[in-house]
């Protein structure tokens, strides 16, 4: 049995996952909907240099996760970057990150507890999808709201199921690259990278215009540092998911959309039907379409899963400072933030209403401006690591062991290429244009949010 510590630096959180759990919570994180769905249409659009995109997206990530690590290493804390932006930049950072952070969740829950219900109508045809997405919603509420190591494990299988497949698709897909096997009339082989148009078949433009798009499939790798507040031992155990995260990135996503590119001419993928279903179809293998759907929906489930674990501790840090609702910093006796989970499930109930009066384009939308959402946490991130690096030359605090590899050069290379995943989104002519033009509203909410915040503390502070 894991014995269960209740914290004693005042955050009042149990320490209640163990390795295993925060290794497979670190797994989730890297593999969702974004490769098992997603990865079709982007293959589509742009051709076999996808791949160089999911790289190019994985080094950046792969920062990111050194700069979580340096300063969860400083101070393990369930308030993540938002108390990290707090303590190296400022009040105001910690303020806009956390709801930039929550933005995210609450647009990427609305497209994936409907996707849920997309995916048990393949099923239960007849069963209103409204009632689906509720009930799934309802059963994660309750997983969530129950305890923090009910939430483990169910993440932990939920990646078991994601991670065994695919696994299965990489030995399965080599063997087929391997023995130029025959592919519903094609011959799989290294020659499918260049022999249809060539590498970047729809120009280099449409390359980097994915990115966006691989960003968001990447969301999320960031729980782990987030669960850090609830987990024994978190300077031995976080080093090691971290550094997991990292290469499974390299295996799991650059190697799966490499491996998909060599299996098949890129045309003959598409946004509608997930790659992985693509290829077993046409290899006439009976019964792959419910097997993908089920894992695809296992997916779905833990996207939902970990927003609601993350929003609902990023939300009660908000909470702390006056900088949301007293409501939703409000903790249960099994010392769940059960305020900041329901706040967030009100928002993936509108979500659910909404796609009854919404086009379905409303989910690339909704995806598009979670994506925004996941630029700002990873900015946040870096830049606090760098803040962090100047205090420690100051002498002002002690660095940790476990670093940021290259900095402060690597941290500045990242912030770049954040800033040009954002300005290619107002390049699109798809979601990524309106979530762009979305920018200057969400500024002034978060200032006038501020302001108001601001404000509020000057009152009670009497300054």
């Amino acid at each position: 049995m894991e014995s269960t510590v209740v914290a004693k630096e005042g955050d009042n959180y149990t320490k209640a996952l163990g390795n295993r759990q925060v290794q497979m919570i670190a797994i989730g994180g890297a593999i969702g909907v974004g490769l098992f769905l997603g990865a079709g249409g982007r293959l589509h659009e742009a051709g076999p240099s996808l791949v160089l995109s999911y790289a190019l997206c994985g080094i950046a990530a792969y920062f990111v996760m050194r700069a979580l690590g340096e300063l969860v290493m400083h101070r393990p804390s369930s308030g993540s970057f938002v108390t990290y932006a707090r303590e190296f930049i400022g009040p105001w950072a910690g303020f806009v990150s956390g709801w930039m952070y929550w933005l995210n969740w609450a647009m990427t829950g609305i497209a994936e507890i409907t996707a849920v219900a997309i995916y048990v109508h393949k099923w239960l045809p007849d069963v209103p999808q409204w009632i689906t997405a509720l009930v799934a919603l309802g059963v994660l509420m309750a997983v969530n709201l129950l305890s923090v190591k009910l939430f483990g494990e169910l993440e932990f299988w939920f990646s078991v199921v994601k991670v065994l497949a695919i696994v299965v698709f990489l030995v399965t897909a080599l063997g087929l690259v391997f023995t130029g096997a025959n592919i519903g009339g094609t011959t799989a082989g290294v020659h499918n990278l260049t022999d249809h148009g060539g590498f970047f078949p729809a120009g280099v433009g449409i390359a980097l215009m994915t990115l966006q798009a691989v960003v968001f499939a990447y969301s999320a790798i960031e729980v782990v540092g987030i669960a850090a507040g609830e987990t024994k031992d978190a300077r031995k155990v976080l080093p090691k998911a971290i550094n997991g995260v990292v290469w499974r990135i390299g295996v799991f996503y650059v190697g799966s959309v490499l491996l998909l590119a060599m299996l098949m001419p890129w045309p003959f993928y598409n946004g509608g039907e997930s790659p992985f279903v693509t290829v077993f179809s046409r290899l006439g293998i009976g019964g792959i379409g419910d097997v993908m759907n089920a894992v695809v929906l296992t997916a779905a489930l833990s996207s939902c899963n970990s927003g609601l674990y993350s929003t609902g501790r990023i939300l009660r840090a908000l909470a702390d400072e006056g900088e949301a609702p007293k409501f939703v910093g409000k903790m249960n006796s099994r010392h769940v933030p059960y305020g900041g989970i329901l706040f967030t499930s009100v928002a993936y109930v509108l979500g659910v209403v909404l796609n009854y009066i919404v086009p379905s384009k409303a989910f690339d939308i909704a995806t598009a401006i979670a994506s925004l959402g996941v630029v700002a946490t990873w900015a946040t991130l870096v830049f606090s690591q760098m803040r962090m690096r100047q205090a420690a030359l100051r002498g002002e605090l002690e660095r940790p062991s476990y670093r940021m590899p290259g900095a402060p050069y690597t941290g500045w290379a990242t912030l770049g290429f954040l800033v040009l995943v954002v300005v290619l989104m107002g390049f699109s002519d798809g979601a990524e244009k309106i979530a762009f033009y979305s920018i200057p509203a969400i500024v002034v909410v978060l200032a006038l949010g501020w302001r108001i915040v601001s404000r509020k503390r000057q009152a009670r502070t009497g300054a």
